[in-house]
């Protein structure tokens, strides 16, 4: 059975930083492409950023100079490493893991960025 399990969501203050966790089992870790996606409050879920099973990434506008993705295959986890909050960046955080057409999700974590 393939799971994703996101941590490392919270309450943080405009500014501030938060690394969130997506650890897997069930899969081959390592021949995965895995990302992050949000979804915004009465908005549809988008892409904020994905790392290739050989650690290219791309990155979407909202994350780009202020989000880093990184994996660590011993682990079975990848990283979202967000800088420079904003209130506009709270949302709901999935990680997905994909291999060809499969794709698996994991449940979310909340990310609330206020003062």
């Amino acid at each position: 059975q393939v799971q994703l399990v996101e941590s490392g969501g919270g309450l943080v203050q405009p500014g501030g930083s938060l690394t969130l966790s997506c650890t897997s089992s069930g899969i081959i870790f390592s021949s995965y492409a895995m990302g992050w996606h949000r979804a915004a409050p009465g908005k549809q879920r988008e892409l904020v950023a994905h790392i290739t099973s050989e650690s290219s990434t791309i990155y979407a506008d909202i994350a780009r100079g202020r989000f880093t993705i990184s994996r660590d295959n011993a682990k079975n986890t990848v990283y979202l490493h967000l800088n420079r909050l904003e209130p506009e960046d709270t949302a709901v955080y999935y990680c997905n893991a994909r291999f060809g057409r499969t794709v698996h999700w994991g449940q979310g974590t909340q990310v609330t960025v206020s003062s």
